[in-house]
């Protein structure tokens, strides 16, 4: 018996899997403005980040700042990304997953 998530990364890795995508990790602060999206973060100050498959860094870039205004949460200006290793296969479109919020507060 096979395990399939096994078997893609292991493809991927020996490069039996071709994707023209990469595989990357951004993250920022900002602040959450507003809950939608069926995304429930507590509004205010907060650190976002997300998973994602995209062509280059520039879509990375974009197609984080995009998801970000599209669920409600405002970048501060600073984006960390990495290029890091996938936990969901390729596919054949740039998109974003694991989209997740850590609300801190700034006085501490």
């Amino acid at each position: 018996m096979t395990n399939e998530p096994t078997d893609w990364k292991l493809k991927l890795r020996y490069g039996r899997l071709k994707t023209p995508l990469t595989h990357y990790t951004l993250m920022a602060a900002g602040a959450v403005l507003e809950q939608k999206h069926g995304f429930e973060p507590p509004l205010g100050p907060a650190v976002t980040s997300m998973r994602m498959w995209a062509e280059d860094d520039d879509t990375a870039f974009d197609l984080f700042r995009s998801v970000s205004t599209e669920v409600g949460f405002a970048l501060d200006g600073k984006i960390d990304f990495y290029r890091t290793d996938p936990s969901i296969p390729p596919t054949e479109t740039n998109h974003a997953y694991d989209i997740r919020f850590v609300p801190f507060d700034p006085k501490a």
